[in-house]
């Protein structure tokens, strides 16, 4: 049975710390999910940073995000463990090809760069990392053999961005009212030898790795498994 704690839209930030402590502190909670937007008054980045890193479902403590850095065994931020998942097993060859990532953010882009970067099968790829910000970005997502998109800018990557053949994963959306946007222009398909479709496509390998981070925590808690979270 999965707790569930609902603080009152204008608790404190000490309030949702204190509730946080009372998680990390209970035998029987295995892994631990902030759930947000968090009400404005409160500081996400603050609460993230109390929850115990071995319980830190989401992979996004501080903590997990040095020991992905590293390369070092922990729980691995959802969408980036996501889209290797997804790419292995669809046997889209990563080794030694040349990846980019379209977004520098640090819930995708950025873990998601070096997640791609270790030596590993699924993985050792040559990665590049380009943003929105450098002029001519295109002239960088033309030469991937897989594009990953992760701005959170709607419609950004067109067909012309493309390299024929390339693999495209649009792992960036944005909401527009009640509508969910990708990054990816649907028309990108004529292009790309293979893409993640607008619905289905990396939204369902996040959650698979939420609950792989969470039976690897449960596992390690029980002293089954000295691992917490392996990469795939």
């Amino acid at each position: 049975m999965s707790p569930h704690v609902h603080l009152p839209a204008d608790a404190r930030q000490a309030d949702l710390h204190r509730a946080i402590a009372d998680l990390n502190d209970d035998p029987t909670v295995h892994a631990l999910l902030v759930q947000h937007p968090l009400p404005a008054h409160l500081d996400f980045d603050a609460a993230l940073a109390t929850v115990d890193p071995d319980k830190d479902v989401d992979g996004m403590h501080p903590l997990n995000l040095g020991r992905l850095a590293l390369g070092r065994p922990g729980p691995r931020p959802c969408t980036p463990a996501g889209i290797e998942a997804l790419l292995a097993h669809h046997g889209v060859p990563v080794a030694g090809r040349e990846v980019v990532v379209l977004g520098r953010g640090a819930t995708l882009g950025r873990p998601l760069a070096m997640l791609l970067a270790q030596k590993r099968p699924t993985a050792d790829a040559a990665v590049t990392v380009v943003h929105t910000g450098v002029a001519d970005w295109p002239r960088y997502t033309r030469r991937a053999d897989v594009l990953v998109a992760a701005a959170g800018s709607p419609g950004l990557v067109q067909p012309e961005h493309v390299k024929p053949g390339a693999v495209v994963v649009g792992g960036g959306v944005r909401y527009a009212g009640r509508r969910l946007l990708p990054d990816v222009d649907e028309a990108c398909a004529r292009v790309a030898s293979a893409i993640t479709p607008r619905v289905g496509g990396v939204g369902p390998t996040t959650v698979a790795m939420l609950f792989r981070n969470a039976a690897h925590a449960a596992a390690a808690a029980a002293g089954r498994d000295g691992t917490v979270g392996t990469a795939p």
